[in-house]
């Protein structure tokens, strides 16, 4: 056990002193014109650390966006793929990773925001836990880790407390409550915002889809579950990421959507109905009217003589008969 928690430690202790200094900083900031001793002033604290975190993730974000784009767009080429080596695994297995080396497609990609943000979660929930036991990381000094750990919303309800140890407080379950209710809701509706709306047709089914669904109702559950064991502090972080993911995708969706989409055709009506109201011609595709059909006369066939009058007509010379200089028949 003594071997990892030195792992543990090596781990933890650069991040204790990275979320300390940016929490530190942020209630200074907000003492200025709060109470230090408050709950408002470490609530917004806690606020202003996820703003932080998540700014500096927005590059992965960009990334993340771009991966789960080409898993949507080479869905009918993995469905190509599974109908031609459906047969052998390991020959599917071997193709679809080279289809995705091609593609420039990383199928993890769309977890490492929520990956990276585990250990920042992980080292926030033991800063505000043992701070209620008056236990200081990072820079937080004995004075403001008690100050910390005691802080109060509305004059009676801790942000270190949780809903399973309310003991009984009915200010605290709800509060902590309604904070379990808006983390779920918002990774619900951030997932449910991308199946519904940035993805085409043909990409709703298959295992990328599946995977999708699954994602869409787990994900809320395992927070939902989780939830009631975490800090008020905590959830204030955790709802605020996924509100700045929820609204960071909206965006991204709404500028920028994948082609073949519910969000990509709303965009191009949306530009459509703008360069109307600005007097811009809207480009359109060229309608290309069939040309009309040439009719050929049909050959006329001449009119069959009889031999008398061909010897009343002067016995005229057959047609396509070559003539000598002087008109005269070969």
């Amino acid at each position: 056990m003594g071997i990892f928690g030195d792992i543990g430690s090596f781990i933890m202790t650069p991040l204790y002193y990275a979320i300390s200094v940016v929490l530190v900083g942020f209630h200074q900031l907000f003492s200025t014109f709060l109470d230090a001793d408050g709950g408002a002033s470490w609530a917004l604290s806690i606020i202003g650390l996820t703003l932080v975190i998540r700014t500096a993730l927005i590059p992965l974000f960009v990334k993340q966006i771009k991966s789960s784009r080409n898993m949507q767009l080479i869905q009918p080429k993995v469905k190509e793929l599974q109908k031609k080596y459906g047969h052998d695994r390991e020959k599917l297995a071997q193709e679809t990773m080279k289809l995705y080396k091609d593609s420039g497609t990383n199928p993890f990609a769309s977890c490492l925001p929520i990956l990276l943000q585990m250990p920042i979660f992980l080292a926030l929930f033991r800063l505000l836990d043992q701070a209620a036991h008056g236990k200081a990381h990072g820079v937080l000094t004995q004075k403001l880790a008690l100050q910390f750990g005691e802080a109060e919303l509305f004059g009676r309800i801790p942000i270190s407390a949780t809903f399973m140890k309310a003991g009984g407080d009915v200010g605290i379950m709800l509060l902590a409550a309604f904070l379990v209710i808006a983390m779920t809701a918002t990774t619900f509706l951030t997932q449910r915002q991308l199946m519904s709306k940035n993805m085409p047709a043909d990409a709703l089914t298959g295992p990328y889809a599946q995977q999708q669904k699954m994602l869409l109702y787990v994900l809320p559950v395992v927070f939902a579950v989780g939830g009631v064991a975490f800090p008020i502090g905590v959830l204030f972080y955790w709802t605020t990421s996924n509100l700045w993911t929820m609204g960071q995708q909206f965006y991204v969706i709404r500028n920028n959507p994948a082609p073949g989409t519910p969000a990509a055709k709303a965009k191009a009506d949306r530009d459509a109905a703008r360069a109307k109201r600005h007097g811009v011609p809207v480009a359109t595709e060229a309608v290309v009217e069939p040309e009309p059909e040439r009719r050929v006369a049909p050959r006329q066939q001449p009119k069959k003589q009889s031999r008398e009058k061909r010897k009343k007509s002067g016995g005229a010379r057959p047609a396509n008969k070559p003539t000598t200089p002087e008109g005269e028949q070969k």
